[in-house]
């Protein structure tokens, strides 16, 4: 006799495929399967020709295996290599994780702040301020990039490290996605805690901001990916070699400010070592990725 439990688990599908045609699955399977190779192969193809030689890349750019084998790229990038033509990649990297660990500190810090204002806080032109902030999220980058550079040149942070650091501090989408986050917790929760004499930071500060775990997480992850991949800014707010990070260093280099030929292994090298930090977090961080981007869109 079959129990309840048994004949509801074999009704169930294990897929979203489950309710097709054995065939169609298998058809959609494989589809699913190269797809993903097809997105994957680049990132290999990245990986492979890091430890190829120079002839060897520019004889078979889409080989899959290096003949031979040659780890002369990562000692360039590490200046392990004899020659000494080393590349200043590990200043490139410095610069770049000084950034964007203060961005990210600062942007989690200022977006949840001004998220629970918004949400939370009743003051005149509070409406008014938000659909500003939505406003803000629909200009295109590039257009600011102007306008920051005369500021920046203006107060004499121009080839800074506050230049670099201090425009990137507060953004309007991790306030959007604070705001609305906090807007999905109760409000019994601060009523009870201000019942027990708890000001408007205290109860940020201990009530609501460990509720927002999830989208802190997201916010963490995105303010650190935007600021590990931050190119136009950085662009407009430097100009010396010693403010270099692995974004405006890999630009220079891809456009032959350090060397001649191709040195295929040598750039694919260092974009592979650059991507690593922000894969790292992101795999690490997925779940409650999923959990903070969609925590949002629930009201309670």
């Amino acid at each position: 006799m079959t129990t309840p439990t048994r004949r509801s688990r074999r009704a169930r599908p294990s897929s979203a495929l489950g309710r097709f045609p054995t065939p169609l699955r298998v058809a959609g399977y494989t589809l699913v399967v190269g797809l993903a190779l097809l997105y994957i192969l680049p990132f290999v193809l990245q990986a492979v020709t890091s430890f190829k030689t120079d002839p060897d890349a520019a004889a078979n750019p889409l080989g899959l295996w290096p003949s031979p084998p040659s780890t002369a790229a990562y000692e360039r990038l590490f200046g392990l290599s004899e020659s000494g033509d080393s590349v200043p990649f590990l200043r490139w990297l410095g610069n770049s994780a000084f950034v964007t660990v203060l961005v990210t500190t600062g942007r989690v810090l200022f977006d949840s702040l001004a998220g629970y204002a918004l949400a939370r806080l009743p003051f005149r032109g509070r409406r008014v301020l938000f659909v500003l902030l939505l406003a803000v999220m629909a200009v295109p980058n590039v257009v600011l990039l102007i306008p920051r550079f005369l500021v920046l040149n203006t107060f004499g942070m121009f080839d800074t490290y506050a230049g670099m650091v201090v425009p990137l501090l507060v953004d309007a989408a991790g306030i959007f996605i604070m705001k609305q986050f906090f807007e999905s917790i109760p409000r019994e929760v601060e009523e009870a805690a201000r019942i027990d004499g708890a000001g408007v930071f205290r109860i940020y500060w201990s009530v609501v901001l460990p509720m927002a775990r999830p989208a802190l997480i997201t916010l963490t992850i995105l303010s650190f990916q935007g600021s590990w991949n931050e190119f136009t800014h950085f662009l407009v707010a430097t100009q010396s070699g010693q403010y270099e990070t692995l974004t405006t260093g890999l630009a220079r280099f891809v456009a032959g400010g350090l060397g001649s030929g191709t040195q295929y292994p040598l750039k694919l090298a260092a974009a592979a070592l650059s991507t690593i930090p922000v894969a790292v977090l992101f795999f690490c961080f997925q779940r409650h990725f999923v959990r903070g981007a969609n925590a949002g869109s629930v009201k309670e």
